[in-house]
């Protein structure tokens, strides 16, 4: 029976691999060819296909860049990028379980079988696909592939069910992410023009308009969060050295993304009063979890801190070169931002609460 588990597992793994990193290096190939590169080889572009593919994963990179070597960083990597991987995944582990038809005693034993094989595979690719100029931190791979392949499978089959505090957490960040993507779509809107000027002038040519477009909408839930960041009062960082915040307004070297054009021209005090937003959500905190005791409120608020400093991790990072060095939010001000707003509503929800629960005793 293990021995089947491993066998199917594996193949498994490989098709869900094999499904992401095929058309990703057709496409390459075709940007290749269509590029009119006189220099190189086929493998160039099947090269770069895997680090793409890497990059999906949210795996780092340390460069040297051409021609003097210069070091660089690619950290700032599209959190939307890593669904892909996680529903190719997701589905890959349900075709499994197909196929197995049940012969297993325990349905974790096959997740954690599969993930170990992802991560595996990922790190042997990582390791592999090196080059002079770009290094995959492949010793961070197994980390990284065993997260999200965990994640993946556990999302499936007989689901693990989320405690109430973790629960109510997932909530409150899809309410937030969900009112972030609602503003974001507005400034899109308000400033298609600059967009569009900053896509004319970039000469992508139809194919490559098209993958601009799409590193653009992998990169919206990073906008989204820096725009959260924003609207919390700690910010967004374009570069080194820069900061745009309510109170705050310094640029430098702007990354050539038609992405950019959304940022504020200068600076909007007003913009603080988003902190009444994150107040409110600790109002929701408090509603939603405090019924079931003051435990499960405490628990529902250290689990929205952890994912805000994960997310805030994924939002941020360097983009290749020095001067694009520090890019999206600040992990620390961020965090403790959103941790002390939501806290200070959390906390005055709970009083008025408790006031209301004494009035009805008497």
């Amino acid at each position: 029976m293990n021995q089947r588990v491993l066998s199917v597992s594996l193949s498994h793994v490989i098709r869900s691999i094999a499904t992401l990193l095929l058309p990703i290096s057709f496409l390459a190939l075709i940007a290749w060819a269509t590029g009119g590169s006189a220099s190189g080889s086929t493998t160039d572009p099947i090269r770069g296909a895997t680090w793409i593919w890497m990059g999906l994963h949210h795996l780092p990179f340390q460069l040297a860049i051409p021609p003097a070597a210069t070091p660089g960083y690619l950290t700032y990597l599209p959190i939307g990028g890593v669904l892909l991987p996680f529903l190719i995944i997701r589905f890959s582990f349900n075709r499994a379980l197909d196929r197995l038809q049940g012969d297993y005693h325990d349905l974790n034993s096959v997740r954690l079988i599969f993930s170990t094989w992802y991560a595996v595979l990922f790190t042997v690719i990582a390791f592999f696909s090196s080059s002079a100029a770009v290094h995959p931190q492949w010793y961070l791979a197994p980390i990284f592939g065993l997260i999200l392949a965990l994640l993946a499978t556990v999302s499936t089959g007989s689901r693990v069910r989320p405690s109430r505090a973790l629960h109510t957490a997932l909530r409150l960040w899809a309410l937030m992410m969900g009112a972030a993507m609602l503003v974001l779509t507005a400034l899109l809107i308000v400033s298609f023009a600059t967009i569009k000027t900053i896509t004319v002038a970039l000469d992508a040519g139809i194919f490559g308009g098209l993958l601009l477009l799409m590193i653009n909408l992998l990169y919206l839930p990073n906008a989204a969060i820096g725009l959260l960041s924003y609207f919390a009062g700690t910010g967004v960082a374009v570069g080194a050295g820069t900061i745009i915040s309510p109170t705050w307004y310094q640029l430098g070297t702007l990354p050539t993304l038609p992405l950019v054009g959304i940022l504020p021209t200068g600076k909007f005090a007003w913009a603080l009063l988003g902190i009444l937003f994150f107040i409110a959500i600790g109002f929701l905190l408090a509603l939603w979890s405090l019924p079931f005791g003051l435990n499960t409120m405490i628990q529902s608020y250290l689990f929205t801190c952890a994912l805000t400093l994960l997310l805030a991790y994924l939002a941020s990072g360097s983009l290749i070169t020095a001067e694009m060095g520090a890019m999206g939010v600040s992990i620390w001000k961020f965090g403790m931002a959103l941790a002390l707003e939501i806290a200070l509503g959390a906390a005055l929800t709970t009083f008025v609460m408790n006031k209301q629960l004494q009035k009805k005793a008497r």
